[in-house]
């Protein structure tokens, strides 16, 4: 995906460096390289940042997809495919714009810096550290950043963003008897890992969604009745949240509370068992060792650093509870930290004008559930706005079976980023 984005941005006259960022860490594993790209260097013109990512979520045809995950399908006016809309839709969106100028012979109104990643889905390793080392050199001079990589709240309205959570991934590993056991022969007279982790999983949140870890609300930010006013006008009903999930299996019964739930509070979510038996058929073996995951997603005012300390703190309180004689490790896999910003900004002025132009209405102010750590990197470490522009929908299913990018999103996508950046020119810049 690295090569295939520069041959298509040099093909148009971009300057393309691959930036390799060494092995993975504790492994012997090249990081995928981070696209380093310009288009346009006149100095007369504005220095527009925009970031993607290449790296897609895993994706196999058995775990229900109803075509081949990793072969684009144009079906019923959605294109189908592992990364439609997550996150090579939008990031071919950008090179389709330079294409669109060159054929129309437009100006491209702006220099656009580019900045498209390849380990955006496991916490962006190696990135954070290239933003830092090249703030004065290769980004030195950015006036604002524009990231596509974010959905509308639902299927029909636009939106611009201008918060996400955070999100601090952890695995909880049991280990015991030095391989594989027959249940027949040892069950009841060994320690389980299994056992031992699923009830260790049963107490970090209650079927309701209740994070049982003590401290962690107690660091959230109180609501107060000004933001609680924000919720009121915003384009989003129930019957979206029932669309984008394929059932009414929701906790909340309002759509305040919902999107409360979804931007302004913490939520621990349990992702999978690694070790365990998962293929068809039955299989009567006692697993030696067992991992499982879990993140919580974070929001104003909890730091990963306090955060760690509430979970490895709890975690083993539980763990001495239990009295097993097994093994247990728990372990922070990756973290980011959330973001906040505010849309009055020349650059949320220009998105929301170029977003009128194209669609016809005013986009929603919203924040977002979902967790894109490099965002505050960019803020912090350039000092500029930043602003999240998404294109594609909030049934698009980004990270599950069957992820689809409407094919009207697409194409209003790439009108969207291009007026954009035509705005983006011209808006002034008090604000900023």
């Amino acid at each position: 995906m690295a090569h295939f984005i520069k041959g298509e941005l040099t093909a148009l006259g971009a300057e393309i460096e691959l930036r390799e960022l060494g092995k993975q860490e504790g492994t012997n594993v090249d990081l995928p390289p981070i696209v380093l790209g310009r288009y346009g260097n006149d100095p007369k013109k504005r220095n527009i940042l925009v970031y993607g990512h290449y790296d897609v979520q895993p994706a196999l045809v058995e775990d229900g997809w109803d075509t081949e995950p990793f072969q684009l399908v144009e079906k019923d006016g959605k294109l189908v495919g592992r990364g439609s809309t997550d996150d090579k839709g939008p990031v071919m969106g950008w090179i389709n714009s330079i294409q669109a100028h060159q054929k129309a012979g437009i100006e491209f109104p702006v220099n656009l810096v580019m900045c498209f990643e390849g380990m955006e889905e496991y916490g962006s390793d190696g990135l954070d550290d290239l933003i830092r080392a090249e703030k004065d050199k290769f980004f030195k001079g950015v006036d604002a950043t524009c990231i596509c990589d974010n959905y509308w709240l639902g299927t029909s309205h636009p939106v611009l963003t201008y918060g996400i959570r955070g999100c601090s991934y952890y695995s909880v590993t049991v280990s015991g008897p030095s391989a594989d056991l027959h249940s027949g022969i040892f069950g009841g007279m060994v320690s389980e890992p299994l056992i031992d982790l699923t009830h260790i999983l049963s107490k970090l949140v209650s079927p309701q969604g209740k994070i049982l870890i003590p401290g962690i609300m107690d660091m959230v930010v109180p609501l107060t009745p000004e933001e609680e006013k924000l919720y009121d006008d915003i384009k989003y009903s129930m019957d979206d949240l029932y669309a984008a999930t394929g059932s009414k299996t929701n906790l909340f019964d309002t759509e305040k509370e919902s999107l409360m739930a979804r931007w302004r509070y913490p939520t621990l979510s349990l992702h999978g068992v690694e070790g365990a038996f998962s293929a068809p058929g039955a299989k009567t073996v006692i697993p030696a060792k067992v991992s499982g995951k879990f993140s919580i997603r974070t929001v104003p005012n909890i730091t990963p650093r306090e955060l760690d300390e509430c979970v490895s703190k709890y975690v083993n309180t539980v763990w001495k509870e239990l009295g097993s004689k097994n093994k247990m490790e728990i372990k922070l896999m990756h973290d980011g930290m959330w973001w906040l910003s505010s849309p009055d900004h020349w650059n949320f002025e220009a998105a929301k004008k170029a977003t009128k132009a194209v669609w016809k209405v005013d986009p929603d102010f919203t924040r977002e559930g979902g967790s894109i750590p490099v965002t505050l990197t960019f803020e912090e470490e350039l000092k500029k706005n930043v602003l999240l522009l998404p294109m594609g929908r909030g049934d698009d299913g980004a990270h599950s079976i069957n992820e689809k990018l409407d094919l009207i999103n697409y194409i209003n996508g790439v009108k969207t980023l291009s007026a954009y950046l035509h705005y983006a020119a011209v808006q002034p810049m008090a604000g900023a």
